[in-house]
């Protein structure tokens, strides 16, 4: 009876670091070529402060999406990630992924970073940092990418 006891103070001593990975940032998306792109905040990292990856898998089927790994990259991050999202940066029709990441402090300033997705590379394009709680930070990427052509 002791032993069974000291099992369930051990799984409810492990249970708060599970719920605390439900609380970061994932996110999965299916790109027009089939492959997946995982974005996430870092395992065991405070929330406000850290960094976030963003990693490439082969096309596969839906039960193997996320098995086939490609390319992936691993970025700081000051906040939390809020979205991501799709914008053609530079006009070439081809879609980037821009990560938006928000400050937790009073602030609130935003940052985003912009990655390229070839057949099998993740290809860093652009950040932008310190920008105000209500600019448009795909704008302000656009700008910088038309200003480096």
């Amino acid at each position: 009876m002791k032993r069974n006891w000291a099992v369930a103070i051990l799984l409810l001593l492990a249970a708060p670091t599970h719920a605390e990975a439900q609380d970061r940032f994932i996110s999965k998306i299916t790109l027009p070529s089939g492959q997946t792109v995982v974005v996430a905040e870092g395992d065991f990292e405070a929330r406000s402060i850290g960094s976030f990856s963003i990693r490439l898998y082969e096309a596969a089927a839906d039960s193997d999406e996320t098995t086939f790994f490609i390319s992936g990259l691993i970025r700081a991050r000051d906040g939390v990630v809020e979205k991501v999202i799709y914008a053609d940066l530079d006009g070439d029709k081809q879609q980037e992924i821009i990560v938006i990441v928000r400050s937790v402090g009073t602030g609130n300033y935003q940052s985003a970073h912009a990655f390229a997705i070839t057949s099998d590379e993740v290809v860093f394009r652009a950040a932008v940092e310190g920008l105000a709680p209500d600019i448009d930070p795909v704008a302000v990427l656009q700008r910088t990418e038309n200003r480096h052509r």
